[in-house]
Formats: structure tokens, C-alpha cells, sequence
């Protein structure tokens, strides 16, 4: 089967959308070439020039010395499919495209010159990253103007230093630049280290002025599941496209791009005039909404689903009594104390809704409880206090899902480094700082043996601070009500106590 390049684009042109869009220069440099920025970022980016609405093409670099999609990118002459499927509006898309606004690919590690010129150039203006949350953070390393430095924000400060070099200081040829990393404040950031670099690399007062002055680090909220490389069922799409592309990629149709700017940003790509689903302005309320409606419900239902005996959210959402207990959790409980406009705030929820309905979307409940406790500490604990201080009582499905997640946290075994859970003969990997592991597994140990009672046990746990950020003991009621409901979870199991939960 032949592979995805621009001679074989042109031959599926009549099934499969494909614009080709050598004819642009190039305006975007864009730091990593990952499933996230090309399902994202670069989609809006294309959908953009079809309106219209901007003319330029990304140059993609490689954010790490191992990274493997360049090579794959260039002997593809820069393009991929992409497939958005899910449902939207009620209804089910399934939409196929052939991505053409990316030109090429860079390694900076073999061809760091390239990639100067790249900076250098007139056309560019702006600046896109997403090299996550670990690509986000500073890295003391020496600077050598021939080699690239390994870091992204080193990699950002040596191009802006040569494009400055380059244009001499013209207060004109800064960039606006916007980090997708998953970091709250991600453009003040990226901003603080790149300063913080350029004045241990002694790149001069004036740099730092025209850094200040002449560029735009903007803050960023991303939200798009993007599944990426279909390996399981890649071999049925490949039938239906007729060629073979080695970066397909896979993601949900939803999207939301929220960038604090001001106008004049706004104007300059103007997404939203694309109908892009792109907020301008103070992000706050944003962050807040997906933190709370999307990252919320998302902990609020890993554990006591997976304990029910389900491995998705989609399966959890199909259960009638898990279907019935996120909802109670997200709309009764969680969705009043969201600082936000009334239509906004349902728009989400509906959209969140949709989401965890997808039927192409097999997100595992397992990958959610990743550092459970610290999730429920950020995204559920500040709901019940608030829902507890306005109620004086306390909101039952997040009670329930915090007796279920002690549950999950109850080890097996050991293996190596890990511990290991079991659940209806399934076993699982518990991952968290094993710190605050070895102290749950501690007190469940003492529990089995008979020296601990269950509620002694909670109180344990709740009182350690460095896994909440206070003592959980002195809400009102809490660990009373997390002992009944941990009780019962430990005796009837999940399913039978979601019965009584809701009689």
C-alpha cells in the first residue's frame, strides 16, 4: 500500500478533502509535531486559511532529541489525516481530512542553522508549543549559538535572540507566542524562564527590553480530547483510505481554545470569525469551568465505576446507575458553585455530556485515577467545602466518590515499585507519589489485620496534609460519612451500595 505524500493526496482528492497549500509562507514556528498540536492547534489553524481568514503554513520542530514523527512527517511531505468522530449537537460526526499546513518538519538537534533561519525569517510571526507540562519548566544548561540547547524555552530564547540579532532590535519582529501546555499561567511562565535564561546566557539589557516590550507570551486553556495513532484498528482504516499514513490521527470533534489576548492579537488570527469554539479574554472563568465540569465529574466517577466493574467512560455512562450517580454528582452538586454565565455553564455541561457518550472515544477509567488523590484534592474538595459552607451538609456523590477512591487505593500486592489492587478478579496498578501510597497501604494493612478500625483508618488519612492540603477531620460530618459509605463499599461492593445510595 502506498504511502500518504502529496502525489498520492491529489489521487484521493475526489474522496478525501485535501487543499494543498504549498503556495503559503511560512508564519507559524511551532515547538513539537505531537498528536495533541496536530489534532489542535494546526487543524484550527488550516480551517483558518480555508476561511480565509489567515494565510501561512507551521513549521514544526522537534521538542526532545528522541523524537520520532519529523522523519515521518517530511517523507509524508508534511501532511496527515486527521479523523474528528464523536457526537456534537446530538448527532454523530465521522469527518476525514487530509492536514496540509504544516511544510515541513525540523530536528534542531541535527539542524539547528535550519531552524535560526527559520527564526530569522520575515513571514514568521507567531509562535505555538505544546512540549508538556515536563517541557515547561526550567533547565539550567550552557548556551552555544551552533548547537540547539535541549530545553523548549532555551530552544524559544536562542531563536528570539537571533531573530533580535538579525532585525537589529525592530520593536516590529517580536512574535506572539501561545504555550498549550496544561499549565495554569503557562504564557507568564514561559515568559519567566525565558528571562531567566536569556540573563544567565548574558544575552544584554537591551534583549530583555525588546523581549518585554516587542513579544506577546500569552496565557492558554486547551481543551480537546486527541486519541492520536489508531494501533488497534489501524489496519481497518488504512482499507478505507486506500494508502498508508504513519501520523493518522484520531481525535474528539469538541474543541475549546480559550487565550487571554487583547484585540489587536484577536484580530491578527482570528479564529473565533472561523467559527471556532476560541474565548478571548480573562481565561479564569474558563479554567475554572473545565477544571470543575469536566475534570471534576471525570474523578467524581473513575473509581466508583471502575469498582462497579467497568473499564471506560463510556461504558460508566451506558451503566443506569453510574449514568444516574455522575449525573447527580456533576449537575446537582458540582454544576451550581461554577462562577459562570448560565448559558455557558449548560453549553459545557451538555458538550461534557456528549463527550464522556462518545462511542470512538475508549477513555479508561484507569488513566483517569492517575494521581487520584490529588485530582479529587483540586478539582472536587473545592465543591464540597463550598457545597458544605452554603448547604451545611455535605454534597453525597463526591462523599461517595471519596469513600470509593480510599477503596481503589486498598492494595493487593506489591510488585516492584507498585501496588497492585484487585477488583472482581481484575488487578490494577495504583499510581500516585508512592509516599502517600505507602501510608494508605500502611493503614489498609493494620485494617485486614484487625489493629485498626475502618474509621480510625480514615482518620488517618484524612488528617495527612501534604495528600489534601488540610485535615479533612475538621469538615463537619466527613469522615463519619465516608466510614458508612466505605463500609458498605467494603462489604456489599460498589454496585449494591449505588443501590442503596440511591433508595
Amino acid at each position: 500500500m502506498e504511502s500518504l505524500n502529496k502525489k498520492v493526496a491529489i489521487e484521493k482528492k475526489e474522496r478525501i478533502n485535501y487543499q494543498s497549500l504549498d503556495h503559503l509562507p511560512e508564519k507559524v514556528l511551532q515547538f513539537g509535531e505531537g498528536n495533541f498540536l496536530r489534532g489542535f492547534t494546526d487543524w484550527m489553524l488550516q480551517r483558518l486559511v480555508e476561511a480565509d481568514l489567515f494565510q501561512g503554513r507551521v513549521v514544526a520542530i522537534q521538542p526532545t532529541p528522541h523524537g520520532k514523527v519529523v522523519p515521518k512527517l517530511n517523507n509524508q511531505d508534511g501532511l496527515y489525516t486527521l479523523i474528528l468522530k464523536g457526537i456534537e449537537n446530538n448527532e454523530i460526526v465521522d469527518k476525514t481530512e487530509i492536514m496540509s499546513i504544516i511544510s515541513r518538519g525540523i530536528n534542531p538537534y541535527a539542524d539547528w542553522k535550519e531552524v535560526l533561519e527559520v527564526a530569522a525569517s520575515e513571514s514568521v510571526e507567531f509562535v505555538f508549543s505544546n512540549t508538556t507540562e515536563a517541557g515547561l519548566t526550567y533547565l539550567k544548561e550552557n548556551y552555544n549559538e551552533n548547537e540547539s540547547p535541549l530545553s523548549f524555552p532555551g530552544k524559544l530564547v536562542a531563536c528570539l535572540y537571533h531573530r533580535y540579532q538579525t532585525f537589529k532590535g525592530d520593536p516590529e519582529k517580536g512574535w506572539v507566542i501561545f504555550p498549550c501546555e496544561l499549565v495554569e499561567g503557562n504564557g507568564k511562565l514561559l515568559k519567566e524562564i525565558v528571562i531567566q535564561l536569556a540573563e544567565e546566557w548574558e544575552f544584554g539589557t537591551d534583549f530583555i527590553e525588546w523581549l518585554n516590550h516587542s513579544n506577546q507570551f500569552c496565557d492558554t486553556l486547551v481543551d480537546r480530547i486527541v486519541t492520536g495513532y489508531p494501533k488497534d484498528e489501524i489496519e481497518e482504516y488504512q482499507s478505507k483510505l486506500g494508502y498508508s499514513d504513519q501520523l493518522l490521527t484520531v481525535g474528539e470533534p469538541y474543541h475549546l481554545f480559550a487565550i487571554d489576548a487583547d484585540e489587536k492579537i484577536a484580530q491578527s488570527i482570528p479564529f473565533d470569525r472561523a467559527g471556532l469554539n476560541v474565548k478571548w479574554g480573562d481565561i479564569t472563568p474558563f479554567r475554572e469551568l473545565k477544571v470543575r465540569l469536566l475534570n471534576g465529574p471525570h474523578t467524581l466517577m473513575f473509581a466508583v465505576s471502575y469498582l462497579t466493574g467497568v473499564n471506560t467512560v463510556l461504558e460508566a455512562m451506558e451503566h443506569p446507575l453510574l449514568r444516574k450517580f455522575v449525573e447527580v454528582g456533576m449537575l446537582q452538586e458540582i454544576y451550581p458553585f461554577v462562577k459562570m454565565e448560565e448559558n455557558e455553564k449548560k453549553e459545557f455541561s451538555e458538550a461534557v455530556i456528549e463527550r464522556f457518550l462518545n462511542p470512538f472515544n475508549k477513555h479508561q477509567l484507569a488513566d483517569i485515577g492517575l494521581n487520584a488523590a490529588y485530582k479529587f484534592k483540586t478539582r472536587l474538595l473545592p465543591t464540597l467545602l463550598e457545597f458544605e459552607s452554603s448547604h451545611a451538609k455535605l454534597p453525597n456523590a463526591i462523599v461517595f466518590s471519596l469513600a470509593a477512591l480510599l477503596a481503589y487505593y486498598k492494595p493487593k500486592q506489591k510488585e516492584g515499585e507498585f501496588f497492585i489492587g484487585e477488583n472482581q478478579g481484575r488487578t490494577y496498578q495504583i499510581r500516585d507519589n508512592p509516599e502517600i501510597l505507602s501510608h494508605i497501604e500502611h493503614g489498609w494493612q493494620k485494617v485486614e489485620r484487625g489493629e485498626l478500625e475502618l474509621r480510625s483508618f480514615i482518620q488517618q488519612i484524612f488528617a495527612d496534609s501534604r495528600i489534601w492540603g488540610q485535615d479533612l477531620n475538621e469538615i463537619k460530618d466527613l469522615t463519619e460519612q465516608v466510614n458508612t459509605y466505605l463500609s458498605e463499599i467494603t462489604h456489599r461492593g460498589v454496585e449494591k451500595s449505588l443501590e442503596t445510595f440511591f433508595n
